[in-house]
């Protein structure tokens, strides 16, 4: 038996695969952080490419938001139902914020 999937927002599969284009990047990006610390190399270096992969995961997560507050408004009965009033995901946007 294979388990079953949570409701929630029913994103699109163009904007699924973005997201995870993206956090494979920042995958990457991280992996890199970890080389440089590793080679020694100089603090503002490292810090840059930190400050690159926290926008790069920021704005993975406000695409994710986009999409999920698209998906409400266009289906507002159905999102409400999986647990996503508009009341929820402007919370879960402000934490982005």
């Amino acid at each position: 038996m294979s388990p079953t999937k949570p409701a929630g927002i029913d994103l699109p599969e163009e904007v699924v695969e973005d997201l995870r284009r993206r956090l494979r990047r920042v995958g990457g990006q991280i992996a890199g952080i970890e080389r440089m610390l590793e080679e020694g190399r100089q603090c503002r270096d490292v810090l840059t490419q930190i400050s690159a992969a926290n926008r790069a995961l920021e704005q993975t997560g406000f695409k994710l938001i986009s999409a999920g507050l698209t998906y409400c408004l266009s289906n507002p009965e159905d999102a409400e139902a999986a647990g996503y009033p508009l009341q929820e995901v402007e919370r879960l946007f402000l934490k982005l914020a």
